[in-house]
Order: C-alpha cells, then sequence, then structure tokens
C-alpha cells in the first residue's frame, strides 16, 4: 500500500457500520466491563480510542510498531530522555532545535545526565565522543535551523559498535521523505505541531520505535508523567495526516523554487538547504531521502538589512513555528535560539543574519514577489 494511501487509512479499523475518519472519543474515564479483568480503556491518561487510533497511523506511517503520542515536540523529546537515569551520558547534534538544546543542557543534568554537543555531519566526531557511560546518540537531520544533514546509516553503525541506541529527530522530513528506522534508528521522535499537522491549529509530539523494550518505557512515561494528546487533538491530526503529502509535495515545490530566488539575490550570503549544492551532506540527504523537504535558511550580507525585510513582509509571517499550509518565517538568534548564550550560537553558526524560511502551499509567484519588495526595502 503507497504512503498516501496508508496516510488516508493506515489507522483506521474497517468497520462497515463506522463513517469515514476517526470518532472523537471525549471521555476521560471508561466503565469497568467486569470486577478484576483488564480492558484496554480504563482511564484517557493511560489510553483512549481516538489517541490508539492516531498512535496506529503514526506507527503505520513510520514502518514502527508502537509509537505514542503527546501534548508537545518537546514532551516526546523529554519522554525519550526519561530511559536515561544518572550517570549516563548521551550525544546530541551540535544543531539542534532550541528546546532540545535547553532541556539537555539546562533541565537533565540536575538529574545527573551528561551531555556532549557535537557536530554530527562528521561521523568520526560521533566516535570520539562516545565514553563507557554513553547511551544514545540524538540527531536531527536535516538539523535546525542549518539543515545540516547526518548520515543516519553510518551513526547507526557507530552506536551498535558500542552498544547504545540511535535517536532521531524527523520532525523536518517526515516519514513521507525519511524513514529512520528503516535506516536502523531505534527511535523516531516528531513535533506533530509542524508538518503533521500542517495548519498550525495543533501542538502536538510523537515517539516511535521498533523495539518493545523501548516502546514499554516511552509508555510508562507518558502514562506516568502526563503530557499526553487530547482526543480532539487526535482526531485533529488523523484529519491532517490525510493529506500529508498533497501538502509536502506543494510545499517542497515552492521551496525549491524559493532556494533558486535567494541563491541569485544579490543581498543574500548564502542558502541552506540539505540538498543545495554547497551542502556537504547533499549526497548523504539524496541517498537517505527522498527529498530536501520544505525548510531553507538563508544569511543576509548585511546585518541592518534583517529588521527591514521581516518589517516589509506582507504574504509571509513573522513566527516561532514551521509547516503549515502558511509560509512562515522566523529569526533563529532571537527567537528559536534565544536562549542560548550569544557567544555559543555565533560559534555554532547561528548569526544575527541567518533567517529560516518554511514556505507554505501559496502560489509561488505571490511568495517570490512578497520576498522581492522586502529586501528590496
Amino acid at each position: 500500500m503507497e504512503f498516501e494511501t496508508r496516510a488516508v487509512h493506515g489507522g483506521e479499523e474497517k468497520n462497515k457500520d463506522k463513517f469515514f475518519g476517526s470518532t472523537i472519543d471525549m471521555a476521560s474515564a471508561f466503565p469497568i466491563k467486569k470486577f478484576g479483568e483488564s480492558q484496554d480503556f480504563v482511564y484517557s491518561r493511560s489510553n483512549s480510542p481516538t489517541k490508539q487510533d492516531l498512535e496506529k497511523l503514526m506507527a503505520n506511517l513510520e514502518n514502527g510498531k508502537y509509537a505514542y503520542v503527546f501534548s508537545s515536540g518537546m514532551g516526546a523529546t523529554n519522554a525519550v530522555l526519561t530511559l536515561f537515569q544518572s550517570g549516563d551520558h548521551v550525544i546530541v547534534g551540535a544543531d539542534v532545535y532550541g528546546g532540545t538544546y535547553r532541556i539537555i543542557k539546562e533541565l537533565y543534568p540536575k538529574f545527573g545526565i551528561d551531555y556532549t554537543f557535537v557536530d554530527t555531519t562528521e561521523l568520526k566526531n560521533i566516535e570520539d565522543a562516545v565514553k563507557e557511560n554513553t547511551k544514545a546518540i540524538i540527531v536531527e537531520t536535516p538539523s535546525n535551523p542549518l539543515m545540516d544533514v547526518t548520515d543516519i546509516k553510518g551513526t547507526v553503525a557507530i552506536a551498535k559498535k558500542h552498544g547504545i541506541i540511535t535517536v532521531v529527530d524527523n520532525t523536518f522530513l517526515t516519514p513521507y521523505l525519511q524513514k529512520p528506522l528503516d535506516l536502523g534508528a531505534d527511535i523516531v521522535i516528531h513535533s506533530a505541531t509542524k508538518f503533521l499537522s500542517g495548519h498550525h491549529d495543533i501542538i502536538a509530539g510523537v515517539v516511535v520505535t521498533n523495539d518493545e523494550e523501548i516502546g514499554a518505557k516511552i509508555k510508562f512515561a507518558m502514562r506516568t508523567a502526563g503530557g499526553i494528546m487530547s482526543p480532539f487533538d487526535s482526531w485533529l491530526l488523523i484529519r491532517s495526516l490525510k493529506t500529508l503529502k498533497v501538502r509536502m509535495d506543494a510545499a517542497q515545490k515552492n521551496t525549491e523554487q524559493l532556494v533558486e530566488f535567494f541563491q541569485n539575490h544579490p543581498a543574500v550570503k548564502e542558502v541552506l538547504y540539505p540538498t543545495a549544492d554547497n551542502n556537504k551532506g547533499k549526497k548523504i540527504q539524496e541517498s537517505q531521502a527522498s527529498g530536501g523537504g520544505a525548510v531553507f535558511s538563508f544569511r543576509l550580507k548585511d546585518d541592518r538589512r534583517v529588521a527591514p525585510f521581516f518589517n516589509n513582509l506582507k504574504l509571509a509571517t513573522l513566527a516561532a513555528s514551521l509547516g503549515g499550509t502558511e509560509t512562515l518565517v522566523t529569526h533563529p538568534a532571537t527567537i528559536t535560539h534565544d536562549d542560548m548564550p550569544e557567544k555559543e550560537r555565533e560559534a555554532r553558526g547561528l548569526t544575527y543574519s541567518l533567517i529560516r524560511v518554511a514556505p507554505g502551499i501559496e502560489n509561488i509567484k505571490d511568495l517570490i514577489e512578497d520576498f522581492k519588495q522586502a529586501l528590496e526595502k
């Protein structure tokens, strides 16, 4: 069954009495049918019908066995980090979402978990960072916001050599364009707020794995700590996933044309995109994914142009998110990565002139015209 068909039907139980789409079951608790016997649904923090439909669908799309949904992408990341204990060490990609950086550097060290940030585009850096107490390698590929590409198979090979797990944040490409579990990764994380939702109206996160033990631990973290996804949001996300391929195709097509436009604009210093010729990971991207995705970044030659650029946009919107039908632009240094010390941001390449663009599905002529007039002003 092809991807778009699975996205439409993959999470549904075939029932002649059931109309199209999942039913929203808003119950917080369910009647115990028979004293002393277990049943699927008891209390909605543990499990509920609509949430379960979504989890089945996400497992299907990622070619995984176990999927769990959370009230945010950071909720999903937090659940994965609960796999580790005091004295453990994790390796993390140097270019990661600001929230991931914050939770790993500021929160979990309080519980005795050590970390090392490395440039994962070079596998030797990962190998060199492995310690006796290393338990996991956590990467984003492509990364946020520099669009760095990490070799998933190469990372998995290092992990297996040392008996540790590989965690891949697949938010930017979605299971439509990239399937990390098929490449050997142990865990996939999504901020489902982004492309999976696609309409800027849901906050959600997903964890998918093929490992039964890992799945049981993630489920325990979900039931114990909470942070679950509501039935209504689960239903909204099921609905949104039905159009994932259509939306991603349209947004990626717009992205490729905008990348070309920005590459040829005199005010732009460089454009960062996974399949661009200047990305050293281009060949890896093309080998492990079926596209470059619908996010890119660029640097302006003059820092003084940054504020006027944002202030003069008419169609694109300055906002912190991405992946919806509307085009969003953001400024990593002051929005998504503002918690990172300035010197560290600069060292990582998150300069003041860096701007991230997440094209939507508007007409490409209108988008180019908007960016053109904003750059000129």
